[in-house]
């Protein structure tokens, strides 16, 4: 960038850009009577944009509206940067898609959506409170959740190997049908159990594959975990928890698991957990279908070994991490009405299950109600190996960071504390207590920023 171009000047720019710069399918309505342009995330399932062109063509021909759709890669944070530049630009796309805390971040430049959100909760009942912790803002909801992208963190396991050297049979504790949980079973997949397990695959020679990096995969996995023993890091009036006998029980569990983990997990980033259970040598992670949906193309024999499941019990319960996606519609847009019944219409349950089906089971939405759809019982190989996909039975959402204020609980999940608190304490060999004191302070200077 020349000293003489201005960061504003730029992101002006690329927001006016936007559109050019994309691949931009464009569905157009039979004698329109507006227009309505989206940005929305570039889905990784080959085809899966597919599903909603259809049902903004459906839309638009019903309601004479032009439908504008761009696809916009997150490689990079392209997604993200275009949304920050069409916020300070107040032009561009009438709907964008956001990520994670992106709601929050743009909270100002979007308009409430409590109309739509309110309807679909009477429809359909209550809506994940982890998608209402990142987008309703003091009670105004400024993204809708939307079934593309969003995604839920099970256990992903090789059922072969688990009865072969745990003596654990998945199937049979998670068969895909809830009905026939037998509770005494379920309730013996604890975070114990798991260690356990994951002990006797170690020297089987086929170890889980949890990362201990920075990035989502890592931080996500390791909120369920602590989540699951009652740590919290700050409270919702801005206490500091994170010294307690119930961080150091967690802290335990996370030490005994990296020992049998394989070195690299410190190093991987997203993908790796993925390629771990792809090669065949891994023998369980903490992911949504997408490890198995590659094997099925580069490594079928893992493929039709795979079943998901339910995250391991702790003191405090089950909690499985959740990254929902948001639909946000701009302040600027011109087309306000339009816009919120295109939202409402691809949120009703048909919608929902066209998106879902396309996504061979990837796509979450924000919904229990919606958890019986036919795709999670159908796919195969073996035929219900996502069944255990959707959150079922006791298991509950959480994300790392609640129950801080969002603007807190943003930082403590994007510096990624809770991983680095296990890297200090397991590769860095720093006494327990000494972790916890700079966890503190790292958190007093979050509340301070």
């Amino acid at each position: 960038m020349s000293q003489g171009t201005s960061r504003r000047t730029v992101l002006k720019t690329a927001a006016l850009a936007s559109a050019a710069v994309v691949t931009a399918p464009y569905v157009r309505g039979a004698y329109a009577a507006g227009t309505l342009s989206l940005g929305v995330w570039d889905h990784w399932v080959p085809g899966a944009n597919k599903a909603l062109d259809k049902l903004a063509k459906e839309w638009g021909d019903k309601n004479k509206v032009d439908v504008h759709i761009d696809y916009i890669t997150s490689q990079g944070e392209k997604d993200k940067l275009t949304a920050a530049a069409e916020a300070q630009a107040g032009t561009g796309h009438d709907i964008m898609s956001h990520r994670d805390w992106n709601i929050r971040i743009h909270q100002e430049q979007l308009e409430p959506l409590n109309d739509v959100v309110d309807g679909l909760v009477k429809k359909y009942g209550p809506i994940s409170p982890v998608a209402e912790y990142l987008a309703n803002i003091k009670g105004t909801w400024r993204g809708i959740p939307t079934t593309i992208g969003s995604q839920v963190k099970p256990c992903c396991s090789r059922f072969d190997l688990y009865k072969e050297h745990a003596g654990i049979d998945v199937r049979d504790m998670f068969p895909a049908d809830e009905k026939k949980w037998d509770k005494a079973k379920v309730d013996g997949w604890t975070w114990d159990a798991y260690v356990t397990s994951a002990q006797k695959l170690f020297k089987a020679g086929f170890p889980v594959g949890l990362p201990m990096g920075q990035t989502s995969d890592a931080v996500d996995w390791v909120g369920g975990l602590f989540n699951a023993y009652g740590v919290v890091f700050v409270d919702a009036k801005d206490n500091i928890k994170i010294n307690s006998d119930q961080t150091r029980q967690a802290m335990e569990i996370a030490r005994k698991i990296m020992e049998v983990s394989p070195p690299e997990v410190y190093a991987w980033d997203d993908a790796g957990n993925n390629r771990w259970l792809i090669s065949g040598k891994g023998s369980n992670i903490f992911n949504p279908p997408s490890a198995w949906a590659v094997a099925k193309r580069d490594n079928p024999k893992v493929a039709e070994q795979c079943w998901t499941h339910p995250v391991p019990k702790g003191p405090k319960g089950r909690f499985v991490g959740q990254l929902p996606q948001f639909y946000g519609l701009w302040k600027f847009s011109k087309n306000k009405s339009a816009a919120k019944d295109f939202l409402t219409y691809i949120s009703q349950k048909e919608s929902v299950a066209q998106l879902v089906a396309a996504s061979v089971g990837y796509d979450l939405p924000s919904f229990k109600t919606m958890y019986d759809l036919p795709t999670w019982n159908t796919v195969e190989p073996p035929v219900g190996t996502v069944y255990g996909y959707p959150p079922r039975g006791d298991e509950q959402t959480s994300i790392a960071g609640a129950p801080a204020r969002s603007e807190v609980g943003a930082q403590i999940y994007n510096q990624a504390i809770n991983t680095v608190m296990i890297s200090k304490f397991t590769q860095g060999k720093e006494k327990l207590d000494d972790v916890i004191k700079w966890a503190e302070k790292e958190l007093e200077g979050t509340l301070r920023a």
